[in-house]
């Protein structure tokens, strides 16, 4: 008897949907510091649409991980969503994914927490979002079972290459009229 391919298909959705979205939760981060539309985006509300993204993401990574335990093609138990490396399918590449899912969830929830653990650590803390993109695309390569079909490759290089572009933007361009980099104008400190 052929199994129902629903909870499979839902798992191989919502993971690249929950890296889409982490995608545009970072983009959005690096565009409230970076300032690549001028000042005519206030920061309070990309500020608003990157917080929105990031809880989208991480709703969508919680499906991903849902239909991974309830789907009987792969072996995934819920210790295997919560432990790097306990994973038997492609164990070094689920582990990248759950270290990336772990951290963007201390990194979500460090929003609440910023004027406890101060601005200078929430920066900080907030640095490892760089880290969660490069470990979710390399999960998603790795251990995505689409990932070498032309459009997962095509999903990923945009991603990838937007990302970077960003980067350079916010490294190489000099700050809009607004203020100055660095966090010397307030409404740029609000996000990476």
């Amino acid at each position: 008897m052929k199994s129902d391919p629903t909870l499979w298909l839902l798992a191989r959705s919502s993971g690249l949907v929950a890296y889409a979205l982490l995608t545009a939760s970072v983009l959005a981060g690096l565009i409230v510091k970076a300032r690549p539309l001028g000042t005519s985006v206030r920061p309070a509300a990309v500020v608003d649409i990157h917080r929105f993204l990031a809880l989208l993401g991480l709703g969508a990574l919680v499906l991903h991980g849902a239909a991974l335990v309830l789907d009987d093609a792969v072996d995934i138990g819920l210790a295997a969503l919560l432990v790097p490396g306990a994973s038997p399918y492609r164990p070094l590449a689920t582990a990248l994914g759950v270290l990336a899912a772990e951290l963007m969830v201390l990194i979500y929830l460090s929003f609440s927490q910023r004027r406890r653990i101060g601005p200078k650590a929430w920066r900080a803390l907030h640095w490892f979002t760089y880290l969660v993109f490069v470990l979710a695309t390399v999960h998603g390569l790795a251990a995505g079972t689409d990932s070498g079909r032309t459009w997962a490759l095509a999903l990923y290089g945009a991603a990838v290459g937007a990302v970077l572009g960003a980067v350079a933007w916010r490294l190489l361009v000099p700050p809009t009229q607004g203020g100055a980099r660095h966090g010397q104008n307030r409404d740029r400190q609000v996000a990476l």
